[in-house]
């Protein structure tokens, strides 16, 4: 048995004046600063390192200052939640959140993968395949986030995962957080939306937007190549405000084939002004 290899590598970096600003006049709620932990690490099953390991990467930030206590609070709760998960909510400080998501990733995955390694193993007496059960049983997940947007009252929060945990491919997702930092909460299209029948008007032009893109005429073109396949297109809640637009982002499988990857659709904030209220 090989000696069990470990890799732990967390940097804390600051990142005051990282963002640049659109219009130096509108102030920033709360005069937030953020900081970064990136983190990979390594785990082998078994703790031996010739046979099959998960790599985790993490690349999170944070908020470390501002000049309310209580939005700061708030908000590393909604990107602990958003990267990690609810369960870790509670943790002291984020190196604490990071370690344990670590520990609990690389834990489940020898609970999970060991045996059932063992036994594909030992019941394969094809040795060609071999290579291929080893590489079914090398995991990766990836997490990274970043602040998008910070103007005024409004904070936009990107987090992207990837992961593979064996099979064809692995899966890849972004979500958004659009954050009112006055209130201290998420926003949902019912926040922004003036009218009532939003969901079918954002609908339409959603649809609209598309054939534009793709210099179709008629939505059964779409259809031909792939719109519509796994699902509906409808105004999606995994969203982002923008300076001039609000775009829909639509992961894999939600409204198109993995091969098409996701999809983003951008409507002008001055085609949805009798929708959208822009205050």
């Amino acid at each position: 048995m090989k000696k069990r290899y470990v890799v732990l590598f967390i940097v804390v970096c600051a990142a005051t004046g990282f963002f640049c600003s659109c219009n130096e006049n509108l102030a920033r709620q709360g005069v937030l600063e953020f900081d970064n932990i990136r983190l990979t690490f390594k785990e082998h099953l078994f703790g031996d390192t010739t046979a099959p390991a998960c790599n985790l990467t993490i690349d999170y930030v944070y908020p470390v200052q501002s000049s309310q206590k209580e939005l700061l609070d708030s908000l590393n709760k909604l990107f602990v939640a958003a990267c990690f998960g609810r369960q870790y909510t509670g943790q002291k400080s984020a190196e604490d959140v990071v370690r344990q998501y670590a520990k609990t990733y690389t834990d489940d995955y020898r609970n999970e993968a060991e045996q059932t390694y063992l036994d594909n193993k030992k019941y394969d007496e094809n040795e060609d395949t071999v290579g291929t059960i080893d590489e079914w049983y090398s995991y990766t997940q990836t997490i990274k986030s970043n602040v998008q947007y910070y103007e005024g009252n409004l904070l936009v929060y990107r987090i992207a995962k990837e992961e593979y945990t064996g099979g064809a491919h692995g899966i890849y997702l972004t979500d958004f957080l659009n954050i009112n930092l006055a209130k201290m909460r998420p926003l949902h299209l019912k926040d922004i939306c003036k009218v009532s029948n939003y969901k079918e008007l954002l609908t339409d032009m959603l649809w609209n937007q598309l054939m534009a893109d793709n210099n179709a005429t008629t939505r059964e073109e779409l259809e031909e190549v792939g719109y519509g396949a796994t699902g509906d297109l409808i105004p999606s809640e995994n969203f982002y405000l923008g300076e001039e637009d609000i775009t829909f982002y639509y992961n894999v499988y939600e409204f198109t084939p993995y091969s098409m990857g996701p999809i983003e659709i951008r409507l002008p904030y001055k085609a949805v002004k009798h929708i959208i209220n822009l205050e």
